[in-house]
């Protein structure tokens, strides 16, 4: 079966685009050097606010993104694949949220495809931890999966890990490998991270590769980390827990076919 290589930059990015720019990519050609074809970073790449006004601030419009710029130029240095887990960018809502985008970017630098997180983060869990990300954000509206990687990639973002059905849509429109970038809490990860991305993965029998922020960001906020990249038949492969640095594993077509063919679930489904 053909092979790739996928790397997972794991990052504890703070509020200031530029000064989170540098890290990203050191870690970014490292995973590069461990010979991943495909990289990924977390939601929240360009940086994690909780501070509107500062968010409003720093933010651009997608075609002014300096760390969307300059993350287009290394993919095309390197020739690899590169999914940008989700910046923070301005757009000209009228009530101005702003969008939390993931983007799939191919080895010539260009934009492959767009996802614009469909589900947001509101929750109140207590000790001052509150959530209330549609304030801030406005929801996407369409599932997405994009070709031109040697597998078909559903694109999902953090919260969204908790909607089967969207799984679900993207295994049935073709995806073999579904990308959760992540800023997951810390009690809501300790909970239920690994276990919902292995039912993901055991339930639509495709890779999952999940790459969070991990640690304590400059604002006091602690995210979940525990980045991993699990198979298909719910295998963790290779995780990091905290702190930034890089997960690599190889992904395998024939591990795909064998599982669907063997356990046939997908075929099954009667709803």
């Amino acid at each position: 079966g053909r092979l790739m290589r996928a790397g997972l930059v794991q990052l504890t990015v703070g509020d200031d685009p530029a000064e989170n720019l540098p890290e990203t990519v050191a870690l970014l050609r490292a995973a590069v050097q461990g010979g991943a074809g495909f990289v990924l970073t977390p939601e929240c790449t360009n940086a994690l606010s909780s501070n509107r006004a500062r968010q409003r601030e720093r933010f651009r419009p997608e075609d002014q993104d300096e760390t969307l710029a300059a993350l287009r130029d290394e993919a095309a240095r390197a020739g690899i694949w590169l999914l940008v887990g989700s910046l923070g960018v301005l757009t000209d809502d009228a009530d101005g949220r702003f969008a939390n985008r993931s983007f799939l970017i191919g080895p010539d630098g260009g934009i492959a495809a767009r996802y614009d997180k469909i589900h947001l983060f509101d929750a109140d869990l207590g000790e001052g931890q509150r959530y209330e990300e549609s304030a801030r954000f406005s929801a996407g509206q369409q599932a997405v999966v994009a070709h031109g990687t040697d597998y078909v990639v559903g694109m999902t973002v953090c919260y969204d890990m908790r909607f089967p059905a969207l799984y679900r849509d993207l295994a049935l429109a073709g995806a073999q490998l579904i990308t959760v970038p992540s800023s997951f809490t810390v009690p809501t990860g300790q909970a239920h991270w690994h276990v919902l991305l292995r039912a993901r993965a055991i339930e639509n029998q495709c890779y999952l590769l999940a790459v969070g922020q991990g640690g304590r960001h400059e604002n006091g906020r602690l995210t979940h980390g525990n980045s991993m990249i699990v198979d298909p038949w719910g295998e963790i492969l290779d995780r990091k827990m905290k702190g930034p640095g890089v997960v690599i594993a190889d992904l395998d077509h024939a591990r795909i076919a064998e599982i669907r063919e063997s356990l046939p679930a997908l075929a099954h489904r009667i709803l």
